[in-house]
């Protein structure tokens, strides 16, 4: 199983819609918003890292308002 976390930048006042259509999506497992130069988290949990790549590329990537993506794989899970 591989986890990771995306942070994203999105467009001003589009937290709440972004936000509910990434819940929306498989493999997702939470959806933050959060103070900073990011504005939502998102934990996604897939079989494989290719996974959470396909997640980012495919859905996140398409969603109108997204300006920006960083994907942190995990090493370790405690």
């Amino acid at each position: 199983m591989a986890r990771g976390y995306v942070l994203l930048e999105v467009e001003t006042g589009a937290i709440p819609r972004i936000a509910q259509q990434i819940r929306q999506i498989a493999g997702v497992i939470a959806v933050d918003s959060v103070t900073g130069p990011y504005d939502i988290i998102t934990q996604v949990e897939t079989d494989d890292p290719r996974g959470i790549g396909r997640v980012v590329i495919e859905h996140l990537h398409s969603i109108p308002g997204v300006l920006q993506t960083i994907t942190c794989l995990t090493i370790d899970q405690y």
